[in-house]
């Protein structure tokens, strides 16, 4: 549907030159979302693939194991995005205190995301609520360390920011004046918040954060705190008990046409057009997931048989599997620290685990060698190569 302009344009300044700035109608669009033909169909498809992602906790023995190493597979695809180059093993391998030499300024981007989306569900889980408080702090984190650290963490800028272009004069868009910054942030907070059920959670994700990223509300990281307020939202509207939706390979997968279907919202109002493209990434994200975690259980279950069927040393092969399984990239001194075994028994082991094929060594040395649990680490890699 077209509903011309959704928003009204203002002067503003911004590196010396006078440009026209977007600033956006508040939600929720006027007239409403077209629901009818194909399009509440698709809704109750991505619920249901939705509410499959929320019980795969019931597939796995550890659903903390899949949470931990699905998050960092999403602090990767979202960073890429914006233009990092770090793969999933560069994260583990910055993980790993004694393993230096991983690119710094593209990595710590990635550590960031992580520890902005955990501080943000530990304060979702402690029931302080989706705010425009909660975002800041979230922000804080996201550009704590790296680039971006000297651009306002945790503030809603003061100036005024473009996309894409040379110079703000030819930008490709032009977000709110400063000023009407903290007003639009205010009234996309009232609609998060405002008769809650009346609208269904994905169809509230989907207008909220096309509207975070109109409004551009900080200097740097507005993308990934973007991305990641899709699962806060999902979270906090119960349709989620755990952060197991993310929607950035599916971004990565269509970039073009996800800039697209932003621009055609702000100019001709075409909401629907989002919405289908946002409701049809949930249900192919979510049916992915669910399959990642069928994959990861069954992988688990095959490699145990084949260590328990490897001779008398079987059980201690079996905890070194088990603590691959928490952490796919490992040191031998990290595997001691996590399982208690000497370093003796626990190099005999990964060895065991070497000749079975199930792990593969990464350096080459014979001193301080890094182990990684090749087949977990692939499935998870799936889609993460660097732009």
């Amino acid at each position: 549907m077209r509903r011309d302009a959704t928003g009204s344009y203002a002067t503003s300044v911004a590196g010396g030159e006078t440009v026209r700035a977007f600033v956006p109608a508040p939600l929720p669009p006027m007239p409403p979302l077209d629901l009818s033909g194909a399009r509440q169909p698709l809704l109750e498809r991505a619920t249901l693939a939705l509410g499959r992602l929320d019980s795969v906790s019931l597939l796995l023995p550890d659903p903390q194991l899949f949470l931990y190493a699905y998050v960092r597979r999403e602090a990767v695809l979202s960073s890429q995005i914006e233009g990092t180059q770090s793969s999933l093993s560069d994260l583990l391998l910055f993980e790993l205190d004694e393993s230096p030499g991983v690119p710094f300024d593209d990595v710590v981007e990635v550590s960031n995301y992580i520890a902005a989306l955990e501080h943000g569900m530990a304060r979702l889980r402690e029931g302080f609520p989706l705010c425009n408080r909660l975002l800041r702090e979230m922000h804080a984190r996201l550009m704590a360390r790296g680039r971006g650290s000297d651009k306002a963490p945790g503030e809603f800028r003061r100036s005024q920011n473009w996309i894409g272009g040379t110079r703000p004069g030819n930008a490709q868009f032009v977000p709110p004046p400063p000023q009407e910054v903290e007003p639009c942030m205010t009234a996309l907070e009232r609609f998060i918040h405002n008769e809650p059920g009346a609208m269904p959670v994905l169809l509230k994700a989907a207008l909220a954060h096309v509207q975070f990223e109109t409004i551009h509300p900080f200097l740097d990281g507005n993308g990934r705190l973007g991305r990641l307020l899709i699962a806060l939202l999902l979270r906090e509207g119960g349709a989620l008990s755990q952060p197991l939706l993310y929607l950035s390979l599916y971004f990565k997968q269509h970039r073009s046409h996800y800039y697209t279907l932003l621009d055609r919202v702000r100019t001709e109002g075409d909401w629907e057009a989002w919405v289908d493209f946002f409701l049809e990434g949930v249900e192919e994200t979510a049916n992915g997931a669910v399959q990642t975690a069928q994959r990861l259980v069954a992988l688990f279950q095959q490699d145990t048989r084949r260590v328990q069927a490897s001779g008398r040393t079987a059980a201690n092969g079996l905890r070194v599997l088990d603590a691959l399984r928490q952490r796919p990239l490992c040191s031998l001194g990290q595997l001691c620290h996590t399982t208690g075994m000497t370093f003796p028994t626990a190099t005999k082991s990964m060895l065991k685990l070497m000749e079975l094929g199930i792990v593969r060594e990464l350096t080459g040395q014979r001193r301080n060698r890094l182990f990684v649990y090749d087949a977990y680490l692939s499935i998870l890699n799936e889609g993460g190569e660097a732009l």
